[in-house]
């Protein structure tokens, strides 16, 4: 059993869990992931590792509740016990001293580019940091990028908070003006990606992309989180999972994303259908 030491709602649908893990906080590095089981009857969950602590032994995990696992997840609290968290997973980011550098991150994906962005600005590099949600309620962490980061640039996409428009615009105003930027890491929804990866692709910038495609073991055995990069076949879980934007077959991820969109919804309705019933229960 892992015991939850914290949870906390941070934005309207995001969670924040911090868990004890020491085995996992111990060896966890900046672009690695976990998998996460909320229940004994729960599917898998990957998420990446957002923070961890290997003296206290705790690793920190932020979540968007839109499915029916991460939304039993977001009902635990604190003195909870997780049956099984396994990692860390997946190859860890680079964080060489590449020069400037501009960590961008998504919705959910800004915890997931914390680290990163830490460990590029540890290596030496000069980081310009862009993070970007659809409205201003969903933002958080402004404070620990702007400590890791040169430069912070906050967009919304309804212009309730900083910038208005999307994290694409303010990038490519920077490789317009010649910053010498060498290297750009992205987390964040996989259209967001896409975008990031096709806007600086007429810069031939190297652009690496963190993928979160259906993954179900983690281990590479199953084969569910297969992507194609430069035409090849490549395990997310075990490959990556982080890969060249510029490779990535970004179509063909998005179809395999919705593979199960008709029983995800249908799983949702059904858990809404239990809570309810134990809602009137009580």
């Amino acid at each position: 059993m892992f015991r939850i030491q914290h949870c906390d709602q941070i934005a309207p649908t995001n969670y924040l869990m911090e868990i004890e893990a020491p085995a996992i906080a111990r060896k966890a590095q900046a672009g690695q992931f976990v998998v996460i089981i909320p229940d004994e009857r729960g599917e898998r969950i990957p998420l990446t590792l957002a923070d961890w602590d290997g003296e206290q032994g705790t690793i920190t995990i932020v979540f968007q509740a839109v499915g029916t696992s991460t939304i039993k997840l977001s009902l635990l609290r604190a003195g909870d016990n997780l049956p099984h968290v396994v990692g860390p997973l997946g190859h860890p980011s680079g964080a060489d001293n590449y020069g400037t550098v501009i960590p961008v991150g998504g919705g959910v994906g800004i915890a997931a580019i914390a680290p990163i962005a830490r460990a590029l600005k540890q290596a030496g590099n000069r980081v310009i940091t862009i993070m970007g949600t659809r409205t201003g309620e969903l933002l958080f962490w402004e404070d620990r990028l702007a400590a890791v980061s040169d430069q912070l640039i906050v967009t919304t996409d309804d212009g309730s908070y900083g910038r208005h428009g999307v994290v694409t615009q303010p990038l490519v105003e920077l490789l317009q003006d010649g910053a010498g930027v060498k290297r750009i890491i992205t987390v964040g929804p996989t259209a967001m990606m896409k975008f990031v990866a096709q806007a600086t692709r007429p810069f031939g910038v190297k652009t690496i992309v963190s993928l979160n495609p259906i993954m179900i073991d983690g281990t590479g055995m199953c084969g569910g989180c297969r992507v194609s990069v430069d035409g090849e076949t490549r395990f997310t879980c075990t490959d990556g999972p982080e890969f060249d934007g510029h490779l990535v077959d970004w179509d063909l991820l998005g179809v395999r994303q919705k593979a199960y969109a008709t029983q995800e919804k249908h799983s949702q309705e059904c858990l809404q259908q239990r809570l309810h019933k134990v809602l009137e229960e009580k």
